[in-house]
């Protein structure tokens, strides 16, 4: 169940730049973990009109994951916005790319917690980043700093994500 947090918002370090998040959906799209073909957050098999396709991959040289995606015009709500709960799925969805690529993470991860806060309302048909960094590490758990920026790196939302590797 869904509660109410406290959060000023993480330190979150500078989005990388379109190009190097581009990359990074590249290297994603060449080579996708298994079972994403549908999901509304990363599959393959989304257009922008039915999904994000956030495609986070490693940024090069760097220690996060990112993307570099456009919310299609669809998934705008009434006031043109991408509404809360997608912006929050757009934040969502990189921590797990994190996991797996920058902690070595299997895939299957879920999300325990998200706190996040909205810095700015966020365009819909307009070029988008998503990224996200470790935090810390320990036994099945994990936390990263996730960010959602503009392609010209003005940040719109930032938050953190505790994620819980289930029982085998």
């Amino acid at each position: 169940m869904a509660s109410p947090a406290s959060f000023e918002g993480a330190d979150a370090p500078a989005a990388p730049s379109w190009e190097r998040a581009s990359t990074a959906a590249e290297a994603y799209r060449a080579a996708p973990p298994d079972g994403q073909v549908d999901c509304f957050g990363c599959g393959l098999d989304r257009t922008p009109a039915t999904g994000l396709r956030l495609h986070c991959g490693a940024v090069p040289g760097g220690a996060m994951v990112a993307t570099a995606w456009t919310p299609g015009r669809e998934l705008a709500g009434a006031d043109g916005l991408l509404p809360a709960e997608l912006v929050w799925g757009a934040l969502d969805c990189p921590g797990n790319a994190a996991g797996r690529l920058l902690d070595g993470r299997p895939a299957g991860a879920v999300t325990a917690a998200l706190t996040a806060r909205l810095l700015r309302p966020v365009p819909v048909g307009e070029g988008l980043v998503s990224y996200a960094w470790m935090l810390g590490s320990s036994g099945r758990k994990y936390s990263v700093g996730t960010a959602l920026a503009t392609a010209a790196g003005e940040l719109c939302a930032v938050g953190e994500a505790l994620w819980v590797q289930p029982r085998a």
